[in-house]
């Protein structure tokens, strides 16, 4: 309904001669982003803000469908992001889009934006929201109409913070009995070293009636309720903007595929099936990225719960150990091999290790005191 009363009130607005097909063709998406984040006079980050990587992964699924994207945030103008890699692919493409630096350089304010222009508002994570979106009223009331006008609601990692406290016409919450899914408890002490949280942002949806969904360690989760779409992490980020994108009825670019995403759906695929993994890995190894794997494989290892969660994390180093050539993968997959009580190989990678790396005191140190 929305969309048609759009076409018709622009219809009515057309200047003779000017082509309006684009602007009222297309549904428009609102992208909030934290205006938490502050640097200091050296350029350093004294508070969190948005998530560069999500941001820049969401607008090119967002634009490649035909969206149109505006961003926007609680204080407006310009805002600092939280550290990023200007290198990776994705955010190139979108750096290399002036007219899209030049909107992400004057978001809206949030209390300008009304809710009646957009199809969807989407909430990018990092650790920011937390701060501010969590309790921004502007971006609540926003979420609230936008979804009670048969809008979609969409967010990624610490982004479904802003869901948080977000109630309907009938007085309850937004969150309440649907599907959600966030960073987890689980991901934020393992990942968030840097800053104290002010909430655990799982236990927060949980306690307001969400039926929280979660996938391992770092994987793609994607949670789709109706008109609610939200995702786990960093790596959920393209899938939870393909689904809204999907959602709006649009077609999504299937050409349009990240290297990291890509690689973590690899490592879903080692635990259903390790041997057709690890051929499509060996045969295809530059349509992934090695360290990607092996880091995911040192973390999954020191933080396993289960003896598949472990074996996969060995997998994972050893298949990578080749090509990083680094001492500390050594170290990981030894004390991997010692979690399963296998002394003997975990003897054989450090003394092999030993030979690469004689100046390694933990190598050395280690398998010496494999050796008492």
């Amino acid at each position: 309904m929305k969309n048609l009363i759009s076409l018709v009130a622009a219809a009515a607005l057309v200047l003779p001669g000017i082509s309006v097909a684009a602007e009222v063709g297309n549904p428009k998406v609102l992208m909030v982003l934290s205006s938490y984040g502050e640097q200091d006079a050296e350029g350093k980050l004294v508070k969190p803000g948005y998530e560069f990587d999500e941001m820049s992964k969401s607008y090119l699924v967002f634009a490649a469908s035909g969206a149109q994207v505006t961003f926007a945030s609680p204080n407006g103008g310009k805002l600092v992001t939280d550290k990023y890699d200007a290198s990776k692919p994705y955010n190139e493409k979108f750096l290399a889009n002036q007219d899209a630096v030049a909107a992400l350089e004057s978001t809206r304010k949030l209390s300008d934006i009304r809710s009646a222009d957009y199809d969807a508002v989407y909430v990018v994570g990092g650790k920011g929201p937390m701060f501010d979106l969590a309790k921004d009223q502007n971006v609540k009331r926003i979420i609230q109409e936008v979804y009670e006008d048969d809008g979609i609601v969409g967010a990624v990692c610490h982004g479904p913070a802003a869901l948080l406290d977000v109630k309907l016409g009938d007085g309850s919450h937004l969150v309440d009995g649907k599907r959600i899914s966030a960073f987890t408890n689980e991901e934020e002490s393992v990942f968030t070293k840097a800053w104290t949280m002010p909430f655990q942002l799982e236990d927060k949806l949980v306690e307001q009636g969400a039926v929280f969904r979660q996938d391992g360690l770092m994987l793609n989760q994607v949670s789709i309720d109706g008109r609610v779409i939200t995702g786990q992490n960093p790596f959920s980020t393209a899938d939870t903007a393909r689904a809204v994108v999907k959602a709006l009825g649009l077609e999504n670019d299937g050409s349009l595929e990240f290297r990291d995403d890509r690689t973590i759906m690899l490592v879903e695929r080692f635990f259903a099936d390790r041997v057709a993994a690890m051929q499509d890995f060996t045969a295809h190894m530059d349509r992934y990225d090695p360290m990607l794997l092996a880091m995911f494989g040192v973390y999954q290892a020191r933080y396993a719960n289960t003896q598949a969660e472990l074996d996969v994390a060995l997998t994972l180093m050893q298949a990578t150990q080749e090509t990083i050539k680094h001492p500390m993968l050594d170290v990981a997959i030894a004390k991997g091999f010692l979690a399963k009580n296998d002394s003997r190989q975990a003897r054989v990678v450090l003394t092999a290790s030993n030979q690469k790396f004689p100046e390694n005191e933990e190598i050395s140190g280690l398998l010496e005191s494999l050796t008492d």
